[in-house]
């Protein structure tokens, strides 16, 4: 298996479908047109590919010089735990090496916690930040 990585907001519905759905994020596959558009507008987005499968995808959003915002980072479940994710995130993290805030909101996990904590995230909870979100 060799994984290649693209920087395209260009993915086909279907191919987003199936890898959202995949990792049980269902409520973005409701309107896969707004998915669509909304890796559209985003800052970058970068995939993983196993041939013309895609395997998974970071997508980020903010202004690219004092703040980006992961919004999505997720990998089918068959090819995830071999270093995909962190892959996209090492590619988005030394892109945006300069950008002072790297933000991102997830559900708590032990294996999530650890996931972000080893590439270089903090959790507000435990240092001088403090975190707020309001979800519709």
């Amino acid at each position: 298996m060799t994984i290649t990585f693209k920087n395209s907001k260009a993915i086909d519905k279907e191919q987003l479908e199936s890898l959202y759905n995949d990792v049980q994020w269902t409520a973005y596959t409701k309107d896969l047109d707004i998915l669509q558009q909304a890796l559209i507008q985003s800052l970058e987005v970068i995939s993983a590919w196993d041939g013309e499968r895609l395997v998974g995808l970071i997508r980020i959003i903010g202004d690219g010089l004092t703040i980006i915002y992961i919004q999505d980072i997720l990998v089918l479940n068959v090819y995830q735990n071999q270093g995909i994710a962190s892959q996209l995130m090492q590619r988005t993290l030394e892109k945006y090496d300069s950008v002072r805030q790297k933000v991102l909101l997830t559900e708590e996990a032990s294996n999530v916690r650890h996931f972000y904590e080893k590439n270089g995230f903090q959790s507000c909870d435990k240092g001088s930040l403090v975190a707020f979100a309001k979800i519709n």
